[in-house]
């Protein structure tokens, strides 16, 4: 099961849902390193200031922002101590809408909400309630040190909760228009149409894979078979069970023995 990435409560009107929140995707692709071909050796990058060459160490580094005529501001850390916290605990229902109102290129993340046991109730409550009048919730979350929108809808058992992008995240989609005006026939229209009935159905997730990935994973089995597998490390000694009174007097002696040698000499 995986682990919760934050803990609040979900509220609506004088409701109060305590909810989990998990991730609901997870990446698939293959990761590779970069190895030195000749001894299999791990590449490591360094931080290297471009201006004295020197390698810099995490403490030394701040964050800089650069204008886009180059100018570049410093900000330190008593510069972020005004700004609205997003540290709440809280989602805040702020409107209802229905879920073909919101373009889906708005959604960014997706996660699980699970009502913690007091919350069950009210959670079940908001679940069939959204279901019934075909709603979502759209709300205001703070995760990862940052507020945003989201939108929390029912899937069958369980509330999902999308996160939003803000309106001046999303690109002006203009300069994407074919130029000119472009006509096109009946003819052409209804021969798409034809197209688009003969491939038209339910659609199945699972009738889909990634062909690329399942491939490159026959390959690196491949690559594998034969090469033998890390020697493990060596298991810690125990530690043996020591007399401390033992100890403490082989201690002692020591002691007396480094005193009267440096009183000898």
């Amino acid at each position: 099961m995986p682990r919760s990435i934050w803990k609040g409560a979900v509220s609506f009107g004088l409701v109060t849902i305590p909810v989990k929140v998990y991730g609901a995707t997870e990446e698939k692709d293959i990761s590779f390193r970069q190895v030195h071909r000749a001894d299999q050796g791990r590449i490591r990058y360094k931080r290297v200031c471009e201006v004295c060459g020197e390698e810099v160490p995490f403490a030394e580094i701040v964050k800089g922002y650069e204008s886009a005529d180059g100018r570049l501001a410093i900000l330190e850390p008593s510069d972020f101590a005004d700004l609205p916290a997003a540290d709440g605990k809280t989602v805040d229902v702020v409107q209802f809408v229905d879920v073909d109102d919101i373009d889906p290129t708005y959604f960014d993340r997706t996660y699980f909400l699970e009502a913690e046991k007091v919350g069950t109730k009210p959670y079940v409550l908001l679940r069939e309630a959204l279901t019934e009048t075909g709603k979502a919730a759209v709300v205001k979350v703070a995760l990862r040190s940052r507020e945003t929108l989201a939108l929390i809808r029912p899937v069958g058992e369980v509330l999902r909760m999308h996160t939003m992008l803000w309106p001046d995240e999303l690109r002006d989609s203009a300069f994407a228009a074919p130029e000119g005006e472009v006509k096109v026939s009946k003819a052409e229209v209804a021969m798409a149409r034809s197209f688009i009935d003969q491939l038209s159905g339910d659609f199945d997730p699972e009738a889909f894979a990634d062909d690329y990935r399942e491939a490159l994973e026959k390959v690196i089995e491949a690559k594998l078979e034969g090469v033998e597998l890390p020697a493990p490390e060596a298991a810690p000694q125990e530690a043996q069970v020591v007399d401390l009174v033992a100890a403490l007097r082989a201690s002692v002696e020591a002691a007396k023995k480094r005193r009267q040698e440096a009183a000898a000499s």
